[in-house]
């Protein structure tokens, strides 16, 4: 399945993410303890499942193909058919003024995650594809829970430290400020 492809990603262990001839993508997963909760819903099922509920709920996001145990039974694997477009981080280092142009987008849709109960530990500018649609859409999305309700304040700050901390990681000189406070009510200072 592998051959001809390029891989896209790898760590010590070998090869993570593949783009195949086809253009689909092949995602192995490791299991890192013996004793974890990916024996008994490994990651993979994880990113699959997630991928669906994020579809149900209007997020676009990547078409997984099929699911794969490997030899290995610490090892399994997704091919998926990718989310077509670019990441923000691949468009904002081409030209970092679209972050004023983008910010409205980007504010309603990390809202709408919000608000939509999507608590995504990893939600940064690499995990957001903008389709040649225009719309915002989540790749990398095997950490990504959901809950029932919106997400609570707690879960809205560690989101924004950790897009914070990405910004800071990679460079970028925006304001998120902006980002998280868009669209909110001015206060009304009372004298």
């Amino acid at each position: 399945m592998t051959e001809g492809a390029r891989i896209l990603e790898q760590d010590s262990f070998g090869p993570k993410v593949y783009r195949l001839r086809d253009g689909n993508m092949l995602k192995l997963f490791r299991r890192k303890r013996l004793l974890s909760s990916a024996l008994l819903r490994p990651h993979s099922q994880r990113f699959c499942s997630n991928a669906d509920a994020l579809q149900a709920r209007g997020i676009p996001t990547l078409q997984p193909l099929a699911l794969y145990r490997l030899d290995d039974p610490a090892w399994t694997a997704v091919l998926y058919q990718p989310l077509p477009g670019e990441t923000l981080s691949q468009l904002l280092r081409d030209d970092a003024s679209f972050w004023q142009t983008l910010l409205p987008q980007l504010a309603s849709f990390i809202g709408l995650l919000h608000a939509s109960g999507v608590y995504f530990r990893s939600l940064h500018l690499g995990n957001i594809v903008r389709t040649p649609d225009g719309l915002l859409g989540l790749i990398d999305i095997a950490d990504l829970q959901l809950r029932r309700p919106p997400l609570s304040q707690r879960l809205i700050r560690r989101n924004r430290e950790h897009f914070d901390k990405y910004l800071r990681k990679e460079g970028f000189a925006f304001d998120s400020t902006q980002l998280w406070d868009y669209g909110k009510p001015a206060r009304v200072e009372r004298s």
